[in-house]
């Protein structure tokens, strides 16, 4: 049988059924799979030091045979592996203190690769850092230690040694197979090598920058590809149906802007000239505006719902909550006020009289601004002439959600909100198919907020302080990581915790939400704690994005190393709304956090926090399920190919406004490709 990239694993010499068995638990199903499988790091053996000339203070690498093993206890009980090579120049030995279970790994006859610094302890001694497994007793064809060695993704049952063996066994037989879908002209555009040569330089490297000059051609592909199926979701939903042409009568957006209480930053004027640049245009808008915690974007987009408002259309801004929702509509009222204008507000929570006779407005088009939540969505609610649709905190509807609201209209603009920052390079990648607009400055008069790490030893003060603002008729936010002690016995918990504060602060009422409580009665509490009949809210992490308390001054965080950066960064924002000093408490014991935590204390950039978060917990983590259509980077770094991403973009972008089907014969391979690769690919690329 002929093989092809498609051809099963199990047709390869060397896979048998178990074999196959576990590459598939690694998700290596075909030859092909198996051909970009690769190493998640090498080990440079390019520089070996003979054992002999092992200096002692050194850092060295080293390659020898194991002549004996054995394990010693030391004098305070703790036990020794240790293992004794042999090269050419002569013997050193290898240490790995309270590592008695490596006896089970490491046997004699074995040529072994050990990583580590060089010390004396009863004579020469090299505590490795690391070791690898060059060759058992029996193998023949023994590793020459002078090269770079791939280290792959293994799993139970499949050692990275068993999966280097494979590779290597079959390289030269399935890179043949592979065609470079890239012409020599857009390669040389984008200075990239041949697919062929990047995949054996992945795989078998002479020196660690050919492995990366390997991966630098990968990793352009995957965003290419993501890039391309981006740019197709994108260019279907501006270009498939026309947008409408708002035009600018500047009526109610002057007479708001003139009435305004406040003046407007830099970003929010740019940002509305983004939004109305849209609006006006042809093509539909479709655009997130993504502004840090009190950054303005609910005024951003009332100008946006004023300007479909002059033009005789109805704006509509749907909410995840019924406390947001009241927020806006609030929010709204009292911007409106001098125009006169009322937004009409529709929630879950109204009788069902109520409800009907809001519909039958909403119908008639008599208010042109609506303000809601899920129940906006209903079958039963109809516009009159919807003619842009707002979704707050975007990424707590589902798509289904939002499509819902949009097909309330005829082709309406779109426009979402996120109070969460990402970093550039993660917005491209999972937002790729939206225009993205960032709010990064803060109003004037906003107050600071002072951030502080704190240890339990500090309790009773953190407690005195907290008592002190309440008696100043502020409020204070305490959270915890869980609901209760079941959850983790080592933390402290909301419920436990909340009857606790509350004899402690007896003089003050607490409440208590979590996500475990009907909607109803947390809405209750979150309200009463609006309107400050409750003084300490203790609450888990539910409140995230909550409610606009401008009276609550403090936020402790109990546990702080248990939440991510970008989490502690939106529950720090529900302080500092008031003009009042605000303070966030992060209270921690963790030695390992406290770094992080530090580093948290010193920006109030959500952006740069963001960034903090990407570095420390990786994008996978961070982007979720929209991350590129179901298909997780596997080759891409988003911390430093930024230029990558954005050369991937704008050829994405170039090939679907010639092609957008990508039915040209020189894309085949490209839609191919796609088509196979992404849940959304087949979806977006079935039609011409």
């Amino acid at each position: 049988m002929k093989l092809q990239l498609n051809s099963p694993v199990k047709f390869l010499k060397g896979v048998g059924p178990k074999r196959a068995e576990a590459l598939q638990r690694l998700g290596i199903r075909t030859v092909g799979d198996l051909l970009y499988h690769v190493p998640h790091r090498y080990l440079d053996a390019t520089t070996v030091t003979p054992l002999a000339r092992a200096a002692i203070g050194q850092d060295v690498t080293c390659v020898g045979r194991v002549v004996s093993t054995g394990v010693l206890p030391t004098r305070r009980g703790l036990r020794v592996f240790r293992a004794v090579l042999k090269d050419d120049s002569g013997l050193l030995e290898c240490a790995w203190p309270g590592r008695p279970f490596l006896e089970r790994q490491i046997k004699k006859g074995q040529l072994l690769l050990v990583t580590g610094p060089v010390r004396y302890y009863h004579g020469k001694q090299i505590v490795p850092r690391e070791f690898i497994v060059l060759a058992e007793p029996d193998d023949e064809n023994e590793s020459n230690p002078g090269l770079v060695l791939p280290v792959y993704p293994a799993t139970e049952g499949l050692t990275h040694r068993q999966i280097r063996a494979l590779v290597q066994q079959h390289l030269n037989e399935l890179l043949p197979l592979v065609t470079d879908p890239h012409p020599a002209a857009f390669r040389a555009t984008h200075n990239l090598i041949e697919l062929r040569p990047a995949l054996e330089l992945m795989h078998r490297p002479k020196r660690v920058e050919e492995a990366e000059l390997g991966r630098r051609r990968l990793a352009f592909d995957e965003l290419f590809d993501q890039q391309l199926v981006q740019a197709r979701a994108r260019h279907l939903a501006k270009r498939s149906r026309a947008g409408i042409r708002f035009e600018l009568k500047r009526e109610l957006t002057t007479k708001l802007r003139e009435n305004l209480p406040f003046e407007l930053t830099g970003d929010q004027r740019q940002a509305i000239r983004e939004i109305s640049g849209d609006m006006t245009a042809p093509l539909r808008m479709h655009r997130l505006l993504m502004g840090d915690v009190g950054t303005g974007k609910t005024v951003v987009a009332l100008f946006a719902m004023l300007l479909a408002a002059e033009n005789d259309y109805q704006a509509a801004i749907m909410a995840p909550t019924e406390l947001l929702a009241e927020q806006h509509g609030a929010t709204l009222t009292r911007l409106l006020e001098p125009l006169a204008i009322r937004p009409e507000l529709l929630l879950g929570r109204m009788t069902a009289a109520e409800k009907s006779a809001v519909r039958e407005r909403i119908a008639s088009g008599g208010p042109r601004l609506v303000v809601g939540t899920h129940a906006l969505i209903q079958e039963s609610v109809t516009f009159r002439r919807l003619g842009l649709a707002v979704i707050d905190e975007q990424h707590r509807f589902g798509v289904e959600q939002r499509a819902a609201l949009v097909e309330k209209g005829d082709a309406p603009d779109v426009l979402l909100l996120t109070a969460t920052p990402i970093p550039r390079s993660l917005a491209l990648t999972l937002y790729g198919d939206l225009d993205v607009t960032q709010l990064r400055e803060r109003p004037p008069g906003r107050g600071a907020v002072k951030t502080a790490l704190r240890t339990d030893a500090a309790r009773s003060k953190i407690y005195t302080f907290i008592r002190s603002e309440c008696a100043a008729g502020r409020q204070a936010y305490v959270i915890y990581p869980v609901i209760d002690e079941s959850e983790r016995a080592d933390l402290k918990a909301a419920t436990t915790m909340a009857e606790k504060l509350a004899k402690t602060f007896s003089e003050f009422r607490v409440g208590l939400v979590h996500g475990r409580l009907k909607a109803d009665e947390r809405d209750a509490t979150m309200r009463a704690f609006r309107d400050n009949t409750v003084n300490i809210l203790v609450a888990t992490s539910v409140i995230e994005v909550g409610i606009d308390v401008a009276n609550a001054t403090v936020m402790l965080i109990e546990h702080a190393e248990r939440f991510g950066l970008a989490q502690l960064h939106q529950l720090r924002g529900r302080v500092g709304r008031g003009p009042a000093a605000s303070h966030c408490i992060l209270l921690s014991d963790s030695a390992e956090a406290a770094a992080r935590l530090q580093a948290f204390c010193e920006t109030t950039d959500g952006f740069k926090i963001a960034e903090l978060d990407l570095h420390e917990r990786g994008m996978g983590e961070l982007a979720g399920a929209r991350q590129s259509g179901g298909v997780p980077l596997r080759y891409a770094n988003l911390e430093t190919d930024l230029p990558l991403l954005d050369a991937a973009r704008t050829a994405a972008a170039a090939m679907i406004a010639t092609d957008p089907a990508l039915e040209r014969r020189e894309h085949a391979a490209y839609r191919e490709r796609i088509v196979t690769r992404y849940e959304r690919g087949f979806e977006l690329f079935r039609v011409g």
